[in-house]
């Protein structure tokens, strides 16, 4: 699996001992791509998570397809070959649900907060700030979950905001912060800790209105439903929500 992860010795037998020593491919046997459809702020916990997994698993690789969770449902919904399906909230989870694909449960938390390039040239202090005449601003579009996220907030405080853009992910509008592209975007906290140095992020009260809970599924039906499982079972045990939260995520 191609992915950025950090080596995790302390955890590894704990992970091992949480997939259940792992089913694997039987020997002799094609090796198995468990296809993992996740939400775009869940690449680098899940990276790592999808290390462990296979190395607990011997002739599983893990594949991930990171975007929106909306354009993810979607593709499912249409056919999409996914075992697995992490949505950054309830209401792109509830489609497979009322396709009976799915039968999910809440295994983390994330919360909103103001991107800003280095040096915060716009002066952004805090939502009120996102509404100033002239100030690109990039959300994602409503459809998506921080969108949506973004647009609870926006009602809730009594604010229009007028973003110049809406992207289809989290990670299009922090890229678009980070280039330059925006004053400011609403990204999650977990993407201002893994922009490092190159976004600011500032915190504003309002966000806790609008707290976004991720759910987990296999998915029925799928060429790997029994992996899939296993690979949720990881996610929900005690080493694969330390992963999480060594990322900024809350368990929900």
């Amino acid at each position: 699996m191609r992915a950025l992860a950090r080596p995790l010795a302390a955890t590894a037998g704990l992970l091992l001992l949480a997939a259940g020593c792992g089913s694997g491919a039987d020997s002799g046997t094609e090796p198995v791509t468990l296809q993992v459809y996740a939400a775009a702020s869940l690449q680098e916990p899940f990276a790592e998570i999808g290390e462990e997994f296979e190395a607990a698993h011997e002739g599983v690789e893990v594949a991930f397809n990171l975007a929106g969770s909306s354009t993810l449902g979607q593709q499912i919904r249409q056919g999409a070959p996914a075992d697995v399906f992490a949505s950054a909230n309830p209401q792109n989870m509830d489609t497979l649900v009322g396709a009976d694909l799915a039968a999910p449960v809440d295994f983390t938390s994330n919360t909103l907060m103001i991107a800003v390039p280095p040096g915060n040239p716009a002066g952004i202090t805090d939502l009120a700030s996102l509404t100033r005449d002239g100030l690109n601003l990039v959300l994602c579009a409503p459809e998506v979950p921080c969108g949506a996220a973004a647009k609870t907030l926006e009602e809730r405080a009594g604010l229009t905001l007028a973003p110049v853009s809406e992207e289809q992910s989290v990670t299009d509008v922090l890229n678009k912060v980070t280039s330059g592209q925006a004053d400011a975007g609403l990204v999650y906290v977990t993407d201002i800790a893994r922009a490092g140095d190159a976004a600011e992020g500032i915190e504003f009260p309002e966000a806790q209105d609008a707290v976004n809970t991720y759910p987990i599924t296999p998915i029925r039906g799928a060429d790997h439903a029994g992996l899939g499982q296993e690979f949720v079972d990881l996610v929900l045990s005690e080493p694969g929500q330390q992963i999480l939260a060594d990322h900024g995520f809350v368990r929900p």
